[in-house]
């Protein structure tokens, strides 16, 4: 009765995480589908508490009820800004925890193997399936349990870098030890012989050594990729926590952790070489530390950066009849949204054409600015992809640029030595006028300049965006 009351719940839900991340490709749709993937993790959750091997209820609710408090808390304290390594932390969590499950399955197989035939005989839960499996399958369970442990060393370490790096705690420039990529294999190949070695004799030592080669792999891999590769790290990373949640699937014969670890596993690496197409990278140079790079010495950039005030702008907004505005992390940090939705709502009161350009890779998080823009209430239908808006530059009166740099940059087109060159970009140096929302002259996260920044038709809009929105709002009339 209780196998069947949990595989019905399994199936149950794994179709509601199907459905909640059918739903999440579609901003409308979006918060029916969280919802669903709520409902499915509650359903599982309860299954697997009074299911097969269920026990220790004292010490799982308690468990269950401090991990509540503990992400009540960050999801209330977390602001956007932040929500890009907070995903990257909680990517760690899971490597971390594939690890901890891996270790625990080869210490409980050890275990069972040593009982007769009478003690294997009144056991229950995992260890009872533990004790039906023969030499073969002993074997087989081997191999997934050694790649769970792998997967999810590699994807602990790499995320806790990832982590660092998006939260300005570690260098974002790409750093990898002398002899980089030979490390990265010599790493892979111990692997490979510790995989045989404990196929073969089963004994903890091998496995050990490989997850300290894998923990060094993630670490030397992320550390390897350089600030402008971030969003595809992350994806990446998502992409690893679920082949590694998926693995220790199949070594503790658990159906639902099977399928939705393929599902985020698949989605994740899909996501990742879409994004990988918008940026003109190679997936696989990714994926193995940064591959490639420039050919030679950059272009130099002419002419000199032109500042404008507040009134400025507003001149030329009240005069244009079409605007399309570009946002990007700096918007994020500044929590400009608002003040944004706010500019938005004046602009087409009074009868002119406002949408949004968002570039697949704007922000650090796949997503990100959508989700910024619909918490700030802007209308879905005015906020456009790249390639649904860019050939539409040529005929936009102004585009305002808040806090981007790379997907704005001529240089992707212009330059074949640039670090991002041949990435699709948004072309909005080609309407009529650009205003740039910028703190400084630097150059950003990514540490690449813009010639954007000194074209004639460019103006820098110098300061925090919020308060130099705010400042503007007044202005429009």
């Amino acid at each position: 009765m209780e196998y069947g009351f949990t595989t019905a719940a399994y199936v149950v839900a794994a179709v509601l995480f199907i459905l909640s991340l059918g739903g999440l490709s579609n901003q409308e749709s979006a918060k029916r589908a969280v919802w669903y993937g709520i409902a499915g993790m509650a359903l599982a959750v309860f299954a697997t508490l009074v299911g097969p091997g269920s026990g220790l209820w004292l010490f799982s609710i308690i468990l269950i009820a401090g991990g509540g408090v503990i992400g009540y808390q960050l999801a209330t304290k977390v602001q956007m800004t932040q929500m890009p390594e907070l995903v990257a932390a909680m990517h760690s969590l899971v490597g971390l925890a594939a690890v901890f499950v891996g270790f625990i399955a080869h210490i409980e197989l050890g275990r069972v193997m040593g009982m007769d035939a009478v003690e294997k005989g009144a056991l229950d839960g995992f260890a009872a399936l533990l004790a039906k499996k023969d030499g073969v399958e002993v074997a087989i369970l081997r191999v997934e349990l050694f790649l769970g442990i792998f997967i999810g060393a590699i994807t602990f370490t790499g995320s806790v870098i990832a982590y660092g790096k998006l939260a300005g705690k570690v260098d974002s420039a790409a750093i990898k030890l002398p002899g980089g990529h030979m490390l990265n294999a010599g790493a892979g190949s111990l692997s490979l012989l510790c995989l045989i070695w404990y196929f073969n004799t089963g004994e903890f030592f091998p496995l050990f050594l490989m997850t300290l080669a894998a923990l060094f792999i993630g670490y030397h891999l992320i550390k390897g990729i350089g600030g402008a590769d971030m969003p595809v790290v992350v994806s990446m990373l998502n992409s690893y926590s679920g082949w590694a949640a998926a693995a220790i699937g199949f070594s503790l014969g658990n159906d639902l952790l099977i399928v939705v670890g393929a599902l985020v596993g698949s989605s994740g690496a899909i996501l990742s070489y879409i994004m990988c197409k918008a940026m003109n990278r190679s997936f696989v140079s990714v994926i193995l530390g940064g591959f490639g790079g420039p050919a030679g010495e950059q272009m130099a950039v002419e002419g000199e950066q032109v500042a404008i005030d507040a009134d400025g702008v507003a001149t030329a907004l009240n005069e244009a009849d079409s605007v399309i505005i570009i946002p990007g992390y700096g918007m994020a940090v500044a929590q400009a949204q608002t003040a944004v939705a706010e500019l938005v709502r004046k602009l087409r009161a009074k009868g002119k054409n406002v949408r949004f350009a968002i570039h697949p890779v704007a922000g650090r998080l796949p997503g990100h600015m959508n989700v910024l823009l619909a918490e700030a209430k802007v209308p879905y239908d005015i906020v456009m992809e790249m390639d649904e808006i860019n050939e539409d530059f040529p005929d936009t009166d102004v585009a305002i640029v808040i806090g981007s740099n790379d997907i704005v940059n001529p240089a992707a087109q212009d330059d074949p030595n640039s670090p991002i060159a041949g990435m699709p970009v948004l072309e909005c140096w080609k309407a009529k006028q650009v205003f740039v929302s910028k703190r400084g002259q630097g150059t950003g996260y990514s540490g690449i300049e813009n010639p954007l920044f000194f074209k004639d038709n460019t103006r820098m809009f110098y300061g925090d965006a919020k308060a130099s929105l705010d400042a503007l709002l007044p202005k429009i009339d």
